[in-house]
């Protein structure tokens, strides 16, 4: 197998673990609440200081991996993440939870968009699509693994001794990947002379200066549009990480296992977004379609999004629910291929700084998701009104792709 399919194979892993690390918090939610003694919005604060930490450190952690390689930044922020993965288990209260939830989602920010600047070194042009579709799908099932095994995992072992554990996973991985990746296939060991000219053959070469600063970024429309339509696919997609599973055994009287399974399966259904999207974008794009290759599906998935959205909040069992949310989240997940991709398009060689930017508005969403939920339930009522901001959000993010460019780069100040 050729050297650059083992390095998705790496990423996919560390996508597992990325997701199932932070979805242990609220597999735990029961146990840490009533051991911390949090009400629900307090609990709320937990999930969003995470989202706050993870949205503030996206940019600079896409700079550091612009700058010093993902091989060297990926190895450290998995490290830093684990410890305080560790940490959470020794939490003593509501402050201490807070500043480990804030601190492991610092240390996780750098992840996706150092992964992104090893994707642009490392992945032909005609390939990003599906490789990005299957990284965010490792995600969702990481997620989906996690709300099924966690709940058990934590009957057997205790919440404590569940995050000691995942901690030292993480590190595991950490040694793996500084062992075998290098920056660049010139620099790996094993990769063939036909795999490297393959890749360099198909590494667009940039005209943008190798870091972009961030007034730069600020000044493209294309970036404002990443952002903002990042912003609103993570406003639904963070629910299905921080509140989707109270909410499912709650609202519907479920046992443990059961809300773990039904609330797995639009994780499930965002992995198969992400596949169905990766092979789309991939496919218009060789057949010349490139602008097209990256509205499309995320036009078809933020409608898809808000169409299982509008017709879930008034579902009338668990099963239907969860049937209209697997519909939205496989839309929602949609978006990341050619979200992903478009920064690639638009960032070059400063990919990871231009991705880690967009990342960062998009969890500013995932940070006002896991507050907006408890406390627009506490005003209203009830949850109708989350799930229709939601859709409508979805709803403007369609229109702004009408308007995104892949073909100008940022810094080049033209079309190329």
């Amino acid at each position: 197998m050729q050297q650059r399919y083992w390095l998705v194979v790496g990423t996919f892993a560390l996508s597992l673990l990325l997701y199932i690390d932070r979805i242990c918090i609220s597999a735990a939610k029961a146990d840490v609440t009533r051991d911390l003694q949090l009400s629900d919005t307090q609990f709320g604060w937990v999930l969003s200081a995470f989202a706050l930490g993870y949205a503030l450190f996206q940019t600079p952690g896409g700079m550091l991996a612009d700058k010093y390689g993902p091989r060297r930044i990926l190895s450290a922020i998995v490290v830093f993440w684990s410890a305080f993965t560790a940490l959470t288990g020794l939490a003593a209260g509501y402050v201490t939870m807070l500043v480990y939830r804030f601190l492991f989602g610092a240390g996780e920010a750098g992840a996706f968009p150092a992964i992104s600047r090893a994707v642009y070194s490392w992945v032909p042009a005609q390939e990003r699509g599906l490789v990005n579709g299957i990284n965010f799908s490792g995600s969702r099932v990481g997620g989906a693994a996690a709300l099924i095994v966690m709940p058990w995992f934590i009957q057997s072992f205790g919440w404590r001794e569940s995050f000691f554990i995942l901690g030292a996973i993480g590190v595991a991985w950490a040694i793996f990947w500084w062992s075998w990746f290098r920056d660049t296939p010139e620099e790996k060991p094993g990769v063939s002379d036909e795999e490297r000219a393959v890749i360099a053959a198909n590494r667009p070469v940039s005209e943008a200066a190798e870091t972009v600063p961030l007034g730069v970024m600020l000044t493209s429309r294309n970036m404002w549009i990443a952002m903002a339509q990042y912003l609103c696919s993570n406003f639904t997609f963070f629910f299905t990480l921080t509140w989707l599973y109270p909410f499912i055994q709650k609202t519907y009287d479920l046992s443990i296992a059961t809300a773990g399974i039904l609330a797995a399966m639009p994780l499930l259904g965002g992995a198969l977004g992400n596949w169905a999207s990766g092979l789309l974008v991939d496919r218009l794009y060789r057949s010349g379609r490139w602008t097209g290759s990256r509205r499309i599906p995320a036009i078809i998935g933020f409608l898809l999004g808000a169409t299982g959205l509008i017709f879930g909040m008034g579902a009338e069992s668990a099963v239907e629910a969860i049937i209209w949310l697997t519909i939205a989240v496989f839309g929602v997940d949609m978006t990341l291929s050619p979200s992903w991709s478009f920064c690639v398009d638009i960032g070059r060689k400063s990919s990871g700084a231009v991705s880690g930017t967009m990342n960062m508005a998009g969890n500013l969403g995932s940070f006002t998701t896991a507050l907006a939920f408890p406390y627009l339930q506490l005003w209203t009522g009830n949850n109708e009104i989350f799930f229709i901001v939601a859709a409508a959000l979805n709803i403007f993010a369609a229109l702004l792709w009408l308007k995104a460019d892949p073909q100008k780069p940022i810094g080049t100040g033209r079309a190329t």
